[in-house]
């Protein structure tokens, strides 16, 4: 089941980049299976073959169509299911989600410019090309979640899972480490934010009187990912970028206009429209950040000393000094370190910072280091302690140490059974017919019935 889900990742995934295929991999097309009032075309098999071939994915011979095609039953039986239960997307839904994946797209290749070139067609041909296949997408997703959503494991379902796979067969659990900080910023002096703001209003006259916002965005701004790319960001909405950022895109209206001077956390900014489109907005802009005095920074360490002797001396424990002490949003989860990679606190060698690591490698499970530099999410520069809560060894996975991993192993395996027993039922209870090419494949699933 895991394989054929593997599958079905792929199938969704290369039926939105879909791959100009040369002319001698194009058959005549004909219907190859029928499932209740959907239909599988030789082409969607073929095109997906290609493509897995191509990227490398390609496994199994002539096997790989027989799973090829299953992973699209099972998509074509989902929206059956759909439309039969009154499953629905709306198109604002769809043309949000159209949106999203073009603006990665269109990220990954640099500008709108060059995705038109590469792909031979306009945004807008693009979109209407593969808008049935988003909502289609969207639907079998729905329709996935439906099924699962409500699957739960118990301790003793996580057990026997772990009980049941053979001793030589239990993964290997590198070492991992849970890291806490305790994070001081150092104050932004008011003359120095001044000065920033001063030299961006220079630069948005030098545009009002002629200068093009691309060149100099290119020359000044310290967005080094924009910078690049004449300080263009692409096609965003609502909720992606910071509130002031998006309050002052959306709120111009004309491609000549230069927005005012704005703060957010990244630090000064000045914004150009580039085009509207719909809920969407794609802006050029330059950012300037205030620069952190060596006083404020020196400042930032003396308050970090302070909280490492109160720690050191045992007058306070970590969790209460990171209440104190903290300015980081960690503070609320008593200032340890959440894996963005795993939605936890545990970290591989290889999730740590190389600079952080090098800290952590020398210390006992317990210590706290001593106040030492960083460059934060935003890339300016501050003091943090570090304390190392956690360390373990690489192990073979247990129930003690590995609970959480163990336990999202059972759950996935209960969502694929769920999903199982429910095609089986579908299966069973929907028209469903083969062209005789197919009717020999090896299926997870009982397709073609006795």
């Amino acid at each position: 089941m895991q394989k054929l889900q593997r599958i079905i990742l792929l199938t969704l995934f290369f039926s939105f980049i879909a791959i100009q295929l040369k002319a001698q991999d194009v058959i005549i097309d004909q219907v190859v299976a029928i499932v209740g009032g959907n239909i599988v075309k030789a082409s969607d098999i073929e095109q997906q073959y290609n493509q897995m071939r191509i990227q490398g994915n390609l496994k199994g011979g002539d096997n790989a169509k027989c799973s090829i095609l299953e992973s699209i039953l099972v998509s074509k039986l989902m929206l059956n299911q759909a439309k039969v239960d009154s499953v629905t997307i709306s198109d604002e839904q769809v043309e949000s989600e159209l949106e999203r994946r073009l603006r990665y797209y269109i990220a990954q290749v640099g500008s709108k410019e060059k995705f038109e070139e590469y792909y031979k067609k306009s945004v807008n041909e693009f979109k209407d090309e593969f808008r049935d296949n988003i909502h289609n997408q969207m639907l079998v997703q729905m329709m996935e979640g439906n099924i699962t959503d409500n699957t739960k494991v118990t301790p003793t379902e996580v057990k026997k899972f772990y009980d049941e796979i053979p001793t030589d067969s239990i993964p290997l659990i590198n070492a991992e480490y849970e890291i806490g900080q305790i994070i001081r910023q150092p104050t932004i002096s008011k003359a120095e934010k001044e000065i920033v703001k001063q030299r961006l209003n220079e630069l948005r006259e030098r545009i009002i009187k002629g200068e093009k916002f691309a060149s100099l965005a290119a020359l000044y701004s310290e967005d080094p990912g924009s910078a690049k790319k004449s300080g263009e960001l692409g096609l965003f909405g609502r909720g992606e970028m910071f509130p002031e950022f998006e309050a002052a895109a959306f709120n111009l209206k004309t491609t000549d206009e230069v927005s005012n001077v704005i703060e957010t956390k990244a630090g000064f900014h000045i914004l150009q429209l580039i085009e509207r489109r719909g809920d969407f907005v794609n802006v050029r802009h330059i950012l300037l950040m205030p620069k952190v005095s060596p006083y404020e920074l020196q400042k930032a360490k003396f308050y970090l000393d302070s909280a490492y002797t109160v720690i050191k001396d045992s007058a306070m424990n970590f969790e209460k000094a990171v209440l104190k002490f903290s300015d980081d949003p960690s503070k609320n989860n008593g200032g340890i370190m959440v894996n963005p990679n795993g939605g936890n606190s545990k970290f591989g060698a290889d999730d740590i910072d190389p600079s952080l690591f090098f800290v952590i490698d020398k210390m006992k499970v317990g210590e706290i280091s001593k106040p030492i530099i960083m460059n934060d999410n935003d890339g300016k520069q501050a003091y943090r302690i570090v304390y190392l809560k956690s360390r373990s060894s690489a192990h073979r996975a247990n129930l003690k140490d590995d609970y959480d991993k163990i336990q999202n192993a059972t759950l996935e395996r209960a969502k694929a059974n769920a999903i199982k027993k429910w095609l089986s039922d579908k299966i069973a209870k929907t028209y469903i017919k083969f062209s005789d090419n197919y009717k020999d494949c090896k299926f997870e699933n009982e397709w073609v019935k006795k």
